[in-house]
């Protein structure tokens, strides 16, 4: 593949949040770009949504597609594998519906998760935080951010109690904390 750059890569085209994933969050040969970042080609040199895209006038994101929702949106829901799938309808709904608010609440999602991970990550912790922003309302996240700010005042909690408080909000709208391989 040719260089492919993007103006949004924590945003993919194919609606991926790939700011929220493990593998952009991480230091290292391993570490991804996000879709489109500074030597993208080189981690991915081969990537089917990419080359439909040019095939399809170069769009910047599948929703702009004529043919969206296509076949391989279907093939995408049923596994997972750095970061979940399981929102990426949904997700590139809202990113058509008002792109310029979806990459800010995106941006907001961002900065809860650097917050996370300085503070809470206890060395095992990354995916578990990069999966649960990723699935969690950004309102539900912003009430884990109080009750954790609250706490502090007296204590830092433990990273286990932090990690509880984003099951609670999961398991109160019915998402599964895991990938699905």
């Amino acid at each position: 593949m040719q260089v492919y750059e993007r103006t949004t890569p924590g945003f993919s085209l194919c609606g991926l949040n790939c700011v929220l994933c493990p593998r952009y969050n991480t230091d290292g040969i391993s570490r991804c770009p996000g879709c489109g970042g500074p030597d993208f080609y080189l981690k991915h040199p081969s990537c089917a949504i990419i080359n439909c895209s040019k095939k399809n006038g170069a769009i910047e994101y599948c929703f702009a597609c004529d043919k969206y929702p296509c076949d391989r949106f279907s093939r995408m829901g049923g596994r997972d594998s750095f970061i979940s799938y399981r929102n990426v309808l949904a997700d590139n709904d809202k990113a058509r519906a008002n792109l310029k608010r979806y990459v800010s609440d995106l941006g907001k999602k961002k900065e809860y998760l650097d917050y996370f991970l300085k503070e809470y990550n206890d060395g095992r912790s990354k995916g578990f935080f990069c999966l649960a922003i990723n699935l969690l309302p950004i309102e539900d996240i912003g009430q884990i951010i109080a009750i954790v700010k609250e706490k502090e005042k007296h204590r830092k909690p433990e990273s286990g109690i932090v990690k509880g408080l984003f099951c609670e909000k999961a398991k109160n709208r019915g998402i599964e904390l895991v990938l699905r391989r």
